[in-house]
């Protein structure tokens, strides 16, 4: 065996970094596959509709920490954030298949438990979960979900198709789930400290479960189609709103410009944010795991998107060569850099 002359650590190139140097060499051979690597999901064609796969990953110690995450509620947000990458195409999921990898440690009521998560998501969405695999493993859980959307090929929307002048809007609110995490951490330390005290989670009710229960926003992907509104490029806000419209900005070959003063942050957020020092604005564009849907739109759709509750216009896309800036409420233009989650560099 000849080893390798040159040992780079994963961190050099980082999450996204990686996925572009191992597939960059990827050549499609069949005609059915429409879209591979680079979007929520790839695209293949299906008889009179197109299908949508997509794969995640949740490993403890990464992903999520044991100690405070109950385990039903990790079943569901498993399939729940999966579930998202279909939304994010503007499609519609119907199946799943779940793998599952257990230490000796976990007990088969606590993989009843998960399931029990898993199953309620399901049937809320009105998924299938179709198959999968189980084994075991040396160190701690890892769960891994497939899921498979379908539209009809005119209604898919990727992240590659924004045009300059388009609309930037989201949905919901940011930084919630990075502040839920932040409260749920502060009080794993203090049980580590002392392990007789009581977790002090009142008041915290709207951003834990934002952490904890995130929602897939197929409301949204059904309100603009009841207003007859198709975006033209779509993402969903798993690693934070500035890396999201950065990977909006880099498939589509364009820049962008948003507006502090528009971006949607709850006011349990930013006081909370404001308790732990934090800035909320930092938080709602690098905090993550909001799952809540960032999409452009023509100007001319304007007027309709401004009645739909629950989205707001936080900005506009530009040529390419003007880049990528944030306008601060003290109208100063800053570049927009991805300071989210990335799996080889930070821990929970």
């Amino acid at each position: 065996m000849i080893e390798n002359a040159t040992k780079t650590p994963l961190s050099e190139y980082g999450e996204f970094g990686l996925i572009d140097l191992l597939t960059k060499n990827i050549q499609l051979k069949n005609p059915s596959t429409i879209l591979g690597v680079g979007d929520d999901a790839a695209i293949i064609q299906a008889g009179d509709r197109q299908q949508l796969v997509s794969k995640d990953l949740l490993i403890e110690g990464v992903h999520f920490d044991i100690r405070y995450y109950p385990l039903k509620h990790l079943g569901y947000k498993a399939i729940a954030v999966n579930l998202s990458d279909i939304a994010a195409m503007n499609a519609k999921p119907e199946q799943i298949l779940v793998g599952i990898a257990a230490s000796s440690r976990y007990t088969v009521e606590a993989l009843e438990e998960i399931y029990a998560g898993m199953y309620l998501c399901c049937e809320h969405y009105g998924v299938d979960l179709v198959g999968g695999d189980t084994t075991s493993s040396l160190s701690g859980l890892c769960i891994s979900i497939t899921v498979l959307g379908y539209a009809k090929a005119e209604k898919i929307v990727r992240r590659s198709t924004a045009q300059t002048n388009d609309l930037i809007c989201v949905s919901g609110d940011l930084g919630g789930a990075y502040m839920g995490l932040m409260v749920l951490e502060r009080e794993k330390e203090v049980f580590l400290k002392d392990p007789k005290a009581q977790p002090d989670l009142e008041g915290f009710d709207y951003i834990l479960q934002r952490q904890l229960k995130p929602s897939p926003r197929f409301d949204i992907v059904d309100l603009l189609e009841e207003n007859n509104i198709l975006p033209t490029a779509m993402i969903d806000i798993s690693d934070g709103l500035a890396s999201e419209i950065l990977h909006i900005c880099k498939q589509s070959h364009k820049g962008c410009t948003l507006y502090e003063d528009k971006i949607p942050i709850d006011i349990q957020t930013n006081d909370t944010a404001m308790d732990f020092s934090l800035i909320p604005t930092t938080i709602a564009l690098n905090g993550g795991e909001d799952y809540e849907l960032l999409f452009t739109v023509k100007q001319s759709d304007y007027e309709k998107i401004k009645t739909i509750k629950d989205i707001s216009v936080i900005g506009h896309m530009n040529d390419e060569k003007e880049g990528c800036y944030l306008i601060t409420n003290d109208k100063k233009s800053i570049p927009l850099k991805a300071q989210g989650w990335d799996a080889y560099i930070k821990r929970p």
